[in-house]
């Protein structure tokens, strides 16, 4: 049986991600950092909850321990992420910058870290990024494209880098299938639920990523209709 660990996984794409994988016959873990709506998500879904906050290194490395005493771990949904400041472009702040950049990559460097044992001890070890097509050079400067009208610096900024480190995370470690899953344009939390795609429609490359097996690719960046330009 498959384990899998969604970080962010009590709402949104993380949860339906998890409710898939479920139906799926994966065991899931749901890593949240609240721990009242991550025990509850749980609970609804039938999954298990650990507490984990990718911003605190504390945090990831009780979670990892956790998991390891559960009985190990298969594929990383790396998922976590927030939008950071609605604010006027020439009024960011390194700070601001720093909280989002710490959320969304530092975020995937150190959950990454603390469960490449685990995952180096599965026969079909995985690791998933959700990036964004926000974060793609060829999707912002196609004007047949939405994420062309948006300007939102740190957030895109974040999602290239997202992209970027999964290459490196795949050339790296060449045991693990590591790739990026770009959800779309997808009702959540994240743009006020203002996404034309449904959290099914928008989790379609995250679980397809999750499902391949050990001869799978390493190093894509996918969406729900394939192999996507970056």
């Amino acid at each position: 049986m498959t384990t899998t660990l969604i970080t962010g996984g009590n709402k949104g794409l993380g949860r339906e991600t998890a409710r898939r994988l479920l139906a799926e016959g994966h065991t899931v873990w749901i890593g949240a950092r609240d721990e009242a709506r991550g025990r509850q998500a749980a609970d609804e879904l039938g999954a298990r909850f650990v507490q984990l906050d990718v911003t605190d290194d504390a945090s990831v490395a009780a979670a990892a321990s956790t998991v390891r005493e559960q009985g190990g771990l298969d594929v990383l949904v790396n998922n976590a992420g927030i939008t950071g400041p609605h604010t006027e472009p020439a009024e960011l702040t390194g700070a601001d910058a720093l909280q989002v950049f710490d959320t969304n990559v530092a975020g995937i460097v150190r959950t990454t870290t603390a469960f490449l044992p685990l995952l180096r001890d599965s026969a079909a070890p995985a690791i998933v990024n959700v990036t964004s097509g926000l974060g793609s050079f060829s999707a912002v400067h196609d004007e047949s494209r939405v994420e062309s009208t948006v300007v939102a610096p740190l957030y895109t900024a974040s999602k290239s880098a997202v992209t970027m480190l999964t290459v490196q995370y795949a050339k790296a470690l060449p045991g693990i299938r590591v790739n990026a899953a770009d959800p779309g344009y997808t009702a959540t939390d994240l743009n006020g639920n203002s996404g034309p795609q449904t959290v099914t429609e928008g989790t379609d490359a995250v679980v397809a990523l999750a499902m391949q097996g050990a001869d799978g690719p390493t190093g894509t960046f996918t969406d729900r209709e394939g192999r996507a330009p970056f």
